[in-house]
């Protein structure tokens, strides 16, 4: 192991990325971390100098809306930064604030590292900076991922070049080893996208259908962590994992039962053929379809495709009842449900255009209009 982080220290220092630190007042220790092909990637825990740093709020971009973006065309080509964050410079006087210690010395570094705080929010606004003028049009950006997309061979190349310009324009390096181009379907975020839509990328399908029953709270959350990160794709997820999610209780969390296998075993074979969502279409209507349970609400987003006969799913959503939530008669549960899809579905400008004549004729019908519950 000491071979392969001298090796690393070495390789980095040949580089130009590190140089020697003398008297520096911040230290750290590295932590090697080993790679599936034998090598170590060699971090450095930087706790203490983060928890000193102001944070950096400059935002990341929101993965659903990146990936709708992106959906939907025919070529893509999808591109990786070499070392990103090593393109960075460091600040002259901040650089002895990145030193580390080895048996071989104390070095710092000239480039940005990696585990910094703010590294991510720092090469973001470089990207966003350098490329803003092509993001949400020829391409879409989240950090050192870059993906290039058209609707026609023509308009890829035309779209390629006018990237790669850039790129050499601003001396930016790409990792060929890890670039892709002219592809039809590709993984992004977790997900695949292509011409017919959004997928959930197999492997994390495989990874779910593998897991045993979890039999701790820890292990629950892992498996209801990995539902969550596909929850678009999962219809009423809440109610279905409603026996699972009532093992996380403070207070009198029950048992692995029987009731909670056979949710398990029904999400399981949910996955094995989930939808296909589209990204929403400009200029069409937006359907939503809500769904009320006791403990919980669910709804589906929803468009119609060109032909407008047939309809596509956009996003599923679910969420469980608070304590007092779960009270509400039907109506009322619906109502919560109308002012909170908005708010969670922001991204896409949901909101009631036209409400079904059931639903109004009912608050009428209580006397509610007069004084609209929840903010309706």
């Amino acid at each position: 192991m000491l071979l392969k982080i001298k090796e690393e220290v070495k390789k980095q220092f040949d580089a130009g990325f590190l140089q020697a630190s003398k008297y520096p007042e911040w230290v750290a220790n590295i932590v090697p971390v080993p790679k599936k092909d034998g090598k170590v990637r060699m971090c450095v825990d930087y706790r203490d100098l983060n928890r000193a740093s102001p944070k950096d709020n400059f935002p990341l971009p929101h993965i659903d809306t990146l990936v709708d973006n992106t959906a939907k065309h025919s070529l893509f080509s999808f591109m990786d930064g070499f070392s990103g964050y090593n393109q960075i410079k460091m600040a002259p006087e901040d650089m002895d604030k990145t030193t580390f210690i080895t048996m071989w010395g104390t070095f710092c570094y000239k480039m940005m590292p990696f585990g910094l705080k703010n590294a991510g929010a720092t090469y973001q606004r470089a990207i966003v900076t350098l490329f803003h003028g092509m993001m949400h049009k020829e391409i879409e950006v989240y950090v050192d991922d870059m993906i290039a997309k058209s609707r026609g061979e023509e308009e890829h190349v035309v779209n390629l070049k006018k990237l790669f310009d850039r790129v050499r324009k601003f001396q930016l390096k790409l990792n060929s080893a890890k670039c892709t181009f002219g592809a039809t379907s590709g993984k992004l975020l977790g997900f695949i996208v292509n011409e017919r839509g959004i997928e959930v990328d197999s492997d994390k399908i495989k990874a779910i259908q593998e897991l045993p029953p979890p039999r701790t709270q820890k292990e629950v959350r892992g498996f209801l962590g990995r539902l969550n990160y596909i929850t678009r794709f999962i219809a009423q997820l809440t109610n279905q994992c409603d026996p699972i999610f009532r093992l996380l209780r403070k207070h009198n969390p029950g048992e692995w039962n029987e009731e909670c296998q056979v949710a398990f075993d029904k999400i399981k074979q949910y996955l094995s053929s989930p939808p296909v969502l589209v990204p929403p279409t400009l200029g069409r209507p937006l359907i939503l379809y809500l769904t009320v349970f006791e403990n919980s609400m669910g709804c589906v987003l929803g468009q119609h495709d060109e032909s407008g006969k047939k309809e596509k799913a956009i996003y599923y959503l679910s969420k469980k009842f608070t304590e007092y939530e779960a009270k509400y008669s039907s109506i009322e549960k619906f109502c919560c449900a109308l002012v909170w899809v908005p708010h969670d579905m922001v991204d896409f400008e949901a909101r009631p255009d036209k409400i079904h004549d059931g639903i109004t004729g009912t608050i009428r019908k209580n006397g509610a209009m007069a004084d609209p519950p929840f903010g309706i």
